[in-house]
């Protein structure tokens, strides 16, 4: 599996393609060195460097790739890499070889205290943003290297998955990309951008907010709504006291104000029926162990390039079991 990261390494921060790298697991500084690997095994990984990443992912048989941004409080061998080996699971098992998933992995804590860890982590995504941005840049820097040089371009078609804080992760990328990069426009980069149980501000997605960019870059912003998630998810800044309605809660605050190429998907349906109790991570797999509701709405954008809604004009979705 290969992956990217800007999580803190045990070794000299100075590029060695192929060698063994080590994580230290109890760092959640968010680091401005973005690091370019491949898992072996269970703590087993080795640098091997972006270009060869970016090769190894145009080279390959999949049509399109999935960057994976994971959520708060999650760890790379006990979160992290399950789900994404499930993802990849899921799509082989309906279509073979329609979607690679890439896993971004930003720095989480690991510490008890739930809450500490949630503030502690909304300060490495926040951080991590220009890491990213970078990372964006540097893909573009590829293609047109690649383009000058006569290699052909990567063509295969570009998928977000957002989930939780990742939410945060995504847009704040995006933001940092636009403002320091782009001349405070950033092109259309990914098919479709799905924001799953979305940790941030539910009016994030409006004209000229933070997370304007999102819409910007994606063919489809889907918002798939997870109305009862995690007390910590949905409450905001409880140690300002001040509470911000997340957009995975309650969704938008203001729908008709949304572009109009955000659909939201409203899950509160399945949500704890896929993870109970917390109802927050319900975008895999079914009790049974098949693809789940989610899971095939997600998949059915990825292969048609188009939202399934119930309402054409609200741009909108129920799911139900």
């Amino acid at each position: 599996m290969l992956f990217i990261t800007n999580k803190a390494i045990n070794e000299p921060l100075a590029l060695q393609a192929g060698r063994k790298v080590t994580f230290d697991q109890q760092n959640n500084q968010a680091g401005q060195s973005i690091y370019f690997c491949r898992r072996n095994g269970f703590d087993d990984y080795t640098e091997i460097g972006s270009t060869n990443l970016l090769e190894e992912f145009r080279l390959s048989n999949a049509e399109q790739i999935l960057i994976y941004i994971h959520g708060f409080n999650n760890q790379m061998e006990s979160d992290i890499f399950p789900r994404t080996e499930t993802l990849q699971e899921l799509f082989d098992s309906c279509q073979q070889n329609l979607v690679k998933v890439l896993p971004v992995i930003w720095p989480c804590n690991d510490q008890l205290g739930v809450i500490r860890d949630y503030f502690d982590d909304q300060d490495a995504a926040n951080a991590s943003a220009f890491a990213f941005s970078r990372l964006l840049e540097k893909f573009i820097a590829w293609q047109e290297k690649n383009s000058s040089d006569g290699v052909p371009p990567c063509l295969k078609r570009i998928n977000v998955l957002a989930h939780s804080m990742g939410n945060r992760v995504l847009r704040g990328t995006l933001e940092r990309w636009g403002q320091y990069n782009r001349n405070d426009s950033v092109p259309l980069l990914f098919r479709n951008s799905f924001l799953i149980a979305a940790d941030i501000a539910n009016e994030s997605l409006e004209r000229g907010s933070k997370g304007d960019y999102i819409c910007q870059s994606s063919r489809f912003a889907n918002d798939d709504l997870a109305l009862r998630s995690s007390k910590v998810a949905n409450d905001g800044n409880v140690i300002n006291k001040s509470t911000t309605r997340r957009l995975g809660h309650s969704g938008a605050e203001n729908p008709d104000q949304l572009p109009r190429n955000v659909y939201m998907v409203d899950c509160d349906e399945i949500n704890n029926v896929y993870d109970f109790p917390k109802g927050h991570a319900y975008f895999l797999k079914d009790a049974s162990g098949n693809p789940g509701l989610v899971f095939n709405h997600v998949l059915k954008a990825i292969q048609t390039g188009r939202v399934e809604v119930d309402n054409q004009e609200e741009r909108s979705k129920v799911i139900y079991p």
